[in-house]
């Protein structure tokens, strides 16, 4: 007859071989979902409401796709005030300072927030953060600001130089961290080369 005692000293060892497995097969299907999702991952946690931006700040990957993702972002902006290549240049005034700029992915398109950034860069803007903007969609490639603030004439010179849509922070934006917020969408056209 074999005593109770034997058999007790494998089980902890197969209880927690069985645990191993499982957290292995947890990390497996995590790696696959994150390998074939697209890489998307969720915000950071907030900070506070009125230091975080609804933005992913991860690796870039291409961002909605779909309409059902999100609710529009413009539904709650003011009316847009558009800035086309054939509008006059916007002159820096001297003293005047280019504020700090977070480019930020809402197309369908890997690499995009990556592209603006060295164009902005390239043309005096320091770059802040970049990431994907994954809370709507941005119909066209806007520069957005902080009306009565230093961002307001260096956001609509930006703008003219990207060749952008120019306006206010909208409500979804609205208490993200100073500076001009680039939001980059599949019409992005970056700088004239006709300079």
């Amino acid at each position: 007859m074999t005593s109770p005692e034997s058999a007790s000293p494998s089980r902890p060892a197969k209880a927690a071989g069985f645990a191993l497995l499982g957290v292995a097969a947890v990390a497996l299907i995590i790696g696959v979902v994150s390998l074939f999702g697209g890489g998307k991952e969720s915000p950071p946690a907030a900070q506070s409401s009125s230091e975080t931006p609804p933005v992913q700040t991860t690796s870039e990957s291409p961002g909605p796709t779909t309409a059902s993702s999100a609710p529009a972002a413009t539904t709650t902006a003011a009316p847009p005030t558009t800035t086309s290549a054939a509008a006059p240049p916007v002159t820096q005034q001297p003293g005047a300072v280019k504020v700090p700029v977070r480019v930020y992915n809402n197309s369908n398109i890997t690499g995009l927030a990556n592209k603006a950034s060295d164009e902005v860069r390239a043309n005096g803007w320091e770059v802040a953060e970049k990431g994907n903007y994954s809370q709507g969609i941005i119909p066209t490639t806007t520069v957005y600001y902080r009306p009565g603030t230093d961002e307001e004439a260096s956001a609509k010179e930006l703008a003219v130089v990207l060749r952008a849509r120019v306006e206010p922070r909208f409500e979804g934006i609205q208490s993200a961290a100073a500076g001009i917020i680039l939001i980059v969408t599949n019409d992005y056209q970056g700088v004239s080369k006709s300079k």
